[in-house]
């Protein structure tokens, strides 16, 4: 038996890194787990892994996020965990970038965010409970050079769960934003051997997720910065 207070996890925009180990650790507390992606031929060996079941769609259509919620209450069960973890980047000067490009990039890092955040809420609201993950960026409150269709994206995923956190807190329900300042350790990312945990160990990123979600709701987190113990801000 666990004191962990949720039974049914989605995660959306699943794949290596953050959500992986996110999905591990949730299923090793006993949750059902849900995996959504574009492409989830990736994610076999995961949901494998974490008997999870794997869900199509585009985040950035509102009738794509509608049907794969509709899918997951037939399937998983009516979550009470949500994730969002979709983003895209658009990368260019500002005088030279796509415009095409930064749309689909903001539908994706901002749009998408409000649409699963938007269903998420419709069947935890009558419930009483439940709990809305949004994952940022260093961009989430810094825009860089060469950047600026990713900062608008997490610019706006952030002021999203500002809102949605003092609208659907006191509804019971738990929204926290996570601004993940540093580079996430990976198969293409590793840490340089003179700098050890120079890097954010997935792992233990998914530790603080976890975390969150213990809290009692006197001392609800409403948003939470992680960083590599040598990071400089």
């Amino acid at each position: 038996m666990t004191d962990f207070p949720y039974g049914t996890a989605l995660i959306v925009g699943a794949g290596p890194g953050i959500s992986a180990s996110l999905a591990r650790k949730l299923a090793e507390l006993g949750l059902k787990v849900g995996l959504a992606a574009r492409d989830v031929g990736k994610l076999a060996a995961l949901a494998a892994e974490t008997h999870a079941i794997t869900f199509t769609a585009d985040a950035s259509n509102a009738n794509a996020v509608g049907m794969l919620f509709n899918q997951v209450d037939e399937r998983l069960g009516e979550p009470d965990i949500v994730v969002y973890n979709a983003s895209a980047r658009a990368h260019g000067p500002i005088t030279e970038i796509d415009p095409a490009a930064v749309e689909k990039a903001v539908a994706i890092s901002a749009l998408g965010g409000f649409y699963v955040t938007q269903q998420a809420a419709k069947r935890m609201t009558p419930h009483g409970r439940g709990a809305i993950l949004l994952t940022g960026a260093s961009a989430s409150v810094k825009g860089f050079p060469l950047s600026s269709a990713f900062a608008m994206g997490k610019f706006a995923l952030r002021g999203l769960a500002q809102s949605a956190a003092r609208e659907l807190g006191p509804k019971g329900i738990h929204v926290a934003h996570f601004v993940i300042d540093g580079g996430v350790r990976g198969a293409r990312r590793q840490d340089p051997a003179d700098k050890p945990d120079s890097t954010l160990d997935p792992d233990a990123i998914a530790r603080t997720y976890i975390d969150v979600l213990r809290q009692h709701r006197s001392a609800w987190s409403l948003e939470v910065e992680l960083r590599p113990w040598l990071e400089h801000f």
